[in-house]
């Protein structure tokens, strides 16, 4: 037996008056988890438990099977275990975005959370500078992917607040800028990457493209190492994580999960959804399970961009379950698990605590759920909420 999850990213919204008060899941073409939530158990799930910010972090490691209240110790751990970056007890690793800061009127504000989507050739030249005018025996910077990187404070504080930059675009970022026991020291590294950045070649450049500046680094997302289970102690399965984001695969590498790179996998909409599908058949011919991550609805999301929204939910439906579906003969008996890590409201462009919409597909018992569709009102008048790590043990037959 196979074990998939298949996960649009902020897949899931609320009605919008634009489309005549469906949501963009209900309107995009998805004949493909159309087809599998008709055939399949339905319903919603709280990935984001009481307490909880709705980050990707608290809501996937909901869907990986772990409860937050006991594994959760902050996002950027995570995406260091990805980057290759070992944590000491003592140290606190941040996320690092590259942002674009805006001025209006003697305010700053969140201009772009993701400076213009940067590249990571043009990224890694900005990080390379801050650690080498910046880097010291506290402070260390390692370059990511696109807008995403790292900070390790050695020995650092972490009783501090923060505001994910993708929560405060257009906003003034006076009201949301570091709280806390060291957040001064924080503020002036920011500041201090601000004076470098501005005056950057590779932003110059940017400038004379008519692209976004990186002017700014934003910090957020932080936390000391966890300790966490792998599967093959909680489950007793291998298996494997295929995504374009540090944040998952770090999640799938503290679970014990082999990470799959796949040529073309960007975290974006321009993102090699068949090419995460054929991947992931590929990995299970030697594997128990697979995870597989697309970003694009999210990010689309996050930009209020409700034709790319849909756009990227047709694909992930068309390029991703179609090809899983179409390979069913070569994977053999599977069951099959599609949902959302959590909403992402194209209005509202940032994350929501709502529960998502999931079918369950079992390729040896097809079932009649009643749903005429895989959509949030279906989901919701077909099946019933359940909490988000159970899922795993029912993916699994355990519960």
């Amino acid at each position: 037996m196979k074990y998939i999850v298949l996960l649009g990213d902020g897949m899931s919204d609320e009605p919008v008056a634009e489309l005549g008060g469906k949501t963009p899941l209900e309107v995009a073409e998805t004949p493909n988890m159309d087809q599998l939530a008709k055939n399949g158990i339905v319903g919603q799930a709280e990935t984001v438990p009481n307490g909880f910010h709705p980050g990707s972090d608290v809501a996937n490691l909901s869907v990986f099977g772990y409860d937050p209240a006991t594994c959760y110790s902050g996002r950027s751990p995570l995406e260091a275990a990805s980057m290759g970056v070992e944590l000491d007890p003592n140290d606190v690793a941040f996320r690092l975005n590259l942002v674009w800061l805006e001025a209006h009127f003697g305010k700053l504000y969140m201009g772009d959370f993701s400076a213009g989507h940067i590249g990571t050739e043009e990224a890694g030249a900005l990080i390379e500078t801050l650690q080498k005018q910046l880097g010291d025996e506290q402070f260390t910077f390692y370059p990511g992917i696109s807008y995403r990187h790292l900070l390790v404070w050695k020995n650092g504080r972490d009783q501090l607040k923060f505001t994910p930059p993708h929560d405060i675009a257009t906003h003034s970022i006076e009201d949301y800028l570091p709280q806390g026991d060291g957040a001064e020291v924080l503020l002036d590294l920011t500041n201090s990457a601000q004076m470098l950045l501005n005056n950057h070649p590779v932003n110059q450049q940017r400038v004379a493209r008519g692209e976004l500046p990186a002017n700014s680094i934003w910090l957020w997302g932080h936390g000391r190492k966890p300790v966490m289970e792998t599967y093959q102690q909680r489950y007793g399965i291998n298996g494997a994580v295929i995504s374009a984001v540090d944040l998952i695969k770090g999640i799938g590498i503290n679970a014990g999960l082999e990470v799959i790179e796949v040529p073309g996998a960007t975290g974006y909409l321009d993102t090699n959804y068949r090419g995460k599908a054929e991947y992931a058949v590929e990995s299970l011919k030697h594997s128990d399970f697979v995870y597989v991550h697309v970003e694009a609805p999210d990010e689309a999301a996050h930009g209020g961009l409700l034709k790319e929204k849909i756009q990227a939910i047709e694909d992930f439906d068309r390029l991703v379950v179609g090809t899983i579906i179409d390979k069913l003969p070569e994977i053999g008996d599977c069951r099959i698990l599609v949902l959302p890590d959590h909403p992402t409201p194209v209005e509202k462009r940032t994350h929501t605590a709502d529960p998502v919409p999931y079918l369950l597909f079992d390729s040896r018992n097809r079932v009649t759920s009643g749903a005429e569709a895989y959509s949030e009102a279906e989901t919701k008048r077909c099946g019933r909420i359940i909490y988000g790590p159970d899922l795993m043990e029912k993916l699994l037959e355990r519960g």
